[in-house]
């Protein structure tokens, strides 16, 4: 596990190493779609981890008790849909911040 934190470490420093070194007119690097991409990335992944603990526990709950069927589902939707507005606020912010 050390070594593959290691070899991504090294690889997201050479992501932002190479544009930032490269020669151009201005001198001036736009970073902002990169980071806009890491961004999204990071909210999706993390978002799609927890709406994935979040139905496997209302899967695990359901088949210890199956009576609170209504109470479990309703709750898993609401909680889904909150999971899912925080990747969609990220979304927006990331459009909003790159014009």
């Amino acid at each position: 596990m050390k070594k593959l934190q290691y070899v991504l470490m090294a690889l997201s420093t050479l992501c932002f190493a190479v544009p930032a070194f490269a020669q151009s007119g201005s001198g001036v690097v736009d970073l902002a779609p990169i980071g806009a991409g890491l961004g999204i990335a990071l909210a999706a992944g993390l978002c799609g981890l927890g709406q994935g603990k979040a139905t496997g526990s209302a899967v695990e709950a359901l088949a210890r008790n199956p009576g609170a069927r209504a109470g479990i589902q309703l709750l898993l939707v609401l909680g889904l849909a909150f999971i899912e507005s925080l990747t969609l606020f990220t979304l927006v912010v990331i459009f909003a911040r790159i014009k």
